[in-house]
C-alpha cells in the first residue's frame, strides 16, 4: 500500500450527474483515483429537487448534510429529517429517496461501500428518474 499513488481530485474536475435528480459529483472512485472499496461524492439539491428512489444491492450509503436540510424516505414508509451537521447510514438493499423542501440550496456528501462486483450492478432505480435523458455517469472501474 505504501507504493500506491496518492491522488487528489478537485470537484470541478469530475462530471456532473443530474440523471436521478439534483446535481451529483462522484469525486473519489475507481474511475477517478483507482480506489477499490467504495466511492465518495457531493450532492447539491435546489429547493424542490429530489433524488429519485433507488437502492444499492451491495453497498451501504453514508449521507451527511453540510448545508441546508434533507428528508430521506426509507422503504417508502419512514421519513428521516437531516439538518446540517447530521448524517445517516442507509443499509444495503433499503430503498431510499432524498428530497429537499427548504428554501435555500442543500449540500451533502455521500459515500457508498463496499463496491458492487460491477458498476452496472451497484444501483437499482425503483421510480422514474427525473432526467432520464441524461447519460449515466459511471463511477467505473479503475482507468
Amino acid at each position: 500500500m505504501a507504493d500506491a499513488p496518492i491522488q487528489k481530485v478537485a470537484l470541478g474536475e469530475v462530471a456532473v450527474n443530474r440523471r436521478r435528480g439534483g446535481e451529483m459529483r462522484v469525486l473519489l472512485s475507481p474511475k477517478t483515483v483507482g480506489c477499490g472499496t467504495g466511492f465518495f461524492g457531493e450532492l447539491t439539491l435546489a429547493p424542490g429537487e429530489f433524488v429519485s428512489e433507488h437502492y444499492h444491492p451491495y453497498s451501504e450509503e453514508y449521507l451527511f448534510v453540510i448545508d441546508g436540510a434533507l428528508t430521506v424516505l426509507l422503504d417508502g414508509t419512514r421519513e428521516v429529517e437531516l439538518a446540517a451537521g447530521e448524517g445517516l447510514v442507509v443499509p444495503i438493499g433499503v430503498r431510499h429517496r432524498v428530497t429537499h423542501s427548504g428554501t435555500v440550496p442543500t449540500r451533502a456528501v455521500f459515500q457508498l461501500a463496499p463496491l458492487a462486483p460491477r458498476p452496472d450492478l451497484g444501483h437499482v432505480d425503483t421510480e422514474a428518474t427525473p432526467n432520464a435523458a441524461e447519460p449515466v455517469v459511471e463511477v467505473g472501474e479503475a482507468q
